[in-house]
């Protein structure tokens, strides 16, 4: 009895594939040419982009370092007296074989004896001159002008006089003096007679 059931299934699944066969073979023909179509398609030209070139970095030269008291050597120049002061170039030259710098205000005082002392008050700074930066060559100078008011304007109260023989002089933005030989009046008291201008370059050839 299952024979009978089965077989007529596998026939109609015979039939089935013989007709899917029949079809595809009418579907596609034996010996037809196949035509190949090539397309060629143009690149459109873009714009090439130009590499924008930097500007090199600004260098800077690098700003050389302060000049030490031990590579310093001090000394007066122009001497000139005016109305009640007198006024003295104090110069600084750079004995190192490398440059170096001072900016601002050396600090002076009059002095004398052995050890050397100070007499008196030291500088004040001129007002009337502003910082600026000052590069020594090797072998090279700047200059600060000092003015020297005379211990005569000072009643004695305020001034009790002293011969000074030296001038002590600390280069800006150092603390060891530099000795002059220098001779001048100083005072012990109240009385403050030295003012000092801030460094230029040079050696200051007038007052």
């Amino acid at each position: 009895m299952m024979r009978t059931v089965i077989k007529p299934i596998l026939l109609a699944s015979v039939a089935a594939v013989g007709m899917t066969t029949s079809a595809c073979s009418h579907g596609s023909p034996v010996g037809a040419q196949t035509k190949t179509i090539i397309v060629t398609q143009t690149p459109s030209t873009q714009p090439t982009a130009t590499p924008t070139t930097q500007p090199a970095a600004a260098t800077s030269s690098p700003t050389a370092a302060g000049c030490l008291s031990r590579y310093l050597h001090g000394s007066t120049g122009l001497t000139q007296g005016t109305a009640g002061a007198t006024l003295v170039v104090v110069r600084f030259k750079n004995l190192n074989n490398v440059p170096c710098t001072l900016y601002g205000f050396p600090g002076v005082a009059q002095a004398a004896g052995t050890p050397v002392t100070d007499i008196g008050h030291p500088s004040s700074e001129n007002p009337s001159t502003a910082r600026q930066l000052v590069t020594l060559a090797p072998g090279g100078y700047a200059y600060a002008t000092l003015q020297i008011e005379e211990a005569a304007n000072f009643p004695a109260s305020r001034c009790m006089q002293m011969p000074a023989t030296w001038l002590a002089v600390i280069p800006p933005n150092q603390t060891t003096p530099l000795y002059i030989p220098f001779k001048s009046t100083a005072c012990t008291g109240s009385a403050k007679l030295l003012q000092v201008t801030a460094v230029r370059p040079g050696k200051g050839g007038s007052v």
